[in-house]
C-alpha cells in the first residue's frame, strides 16, 4: 500500500512539472493607443513585464512607455534587439523609447540578462 501511495505521488509530481513548464499559458496583449501621429503603449516592469505583450500599427512611430517598480539587477535594462534599442532604465520613473515598426511580425524584447520576456506585435 506504501509503494503505490508512493508511486501516485510521484506520478502527480510528474504531471505537475509537465503543466508547469510546457503548459500553454495565455497572455494578455494590449494595442497601444493613438495619440495624434504616433501610438503609445505603457508595460509596467515589476518582477516582469506587463503586459507581456504589446500590438503596434505598422509605419506608425511608436512610443513605449516602461515604468521600473522592481529594483532588481536584471531589470536595469531592457533591450529591443530587432529594433536596435538598448536602454538604463530608472527605478520608478518612466522612460520612453521611440521605434517606427516598418515590418509586419513578432519581436521579442527582454530585460538586461536576458531572463524575462515580452513581445511586439507589428500589424
Amino acid at each position: 500500500m506504501y509503494k503505490l501511495m508512493v508511486l501516485i505521488a510521484l506520478v502527480l509530481i510528474i504531471i505537475f512539472i509537465i503543466w508547469w513548464f510546457f503548459g500553454k499559458r495565455t497572455t494578455k496583449s494590449v494595442a497601444a493607443t493613438r495619440q495624434g501621429n504616433k501610438q503609445v503603449v505603457e508595460i509596467v516592469v515589476d518582477g516582469g513585464f506587463s503586459p507581456k505583450v504589446v500590438v503596434l500599427e505598422r509605419d506608425v512611430p511608436a512610443d513605449i512607455i516602461f515604468t521600473r517598480r522592481d529594483a532588481s539587477a536584471c531589470f536595469e535594462e531592457v533591450v529591443l534587439p530587432d529594433f536596435g534599442t538598448r536602454a538604463h532604465l530608472p527605478i520608478g520613473k518612466a522612460y520612453t523609447i521611440t521605434v517606427t515598426p516598418h515590418v509586419a511580425g513578432e519581436y521579442q524584447y527582454t530585460c538586461g540578462m536576458n531572463m524575462f520576456f515580452g513581445k511586439v506585435v507589428v500589424k
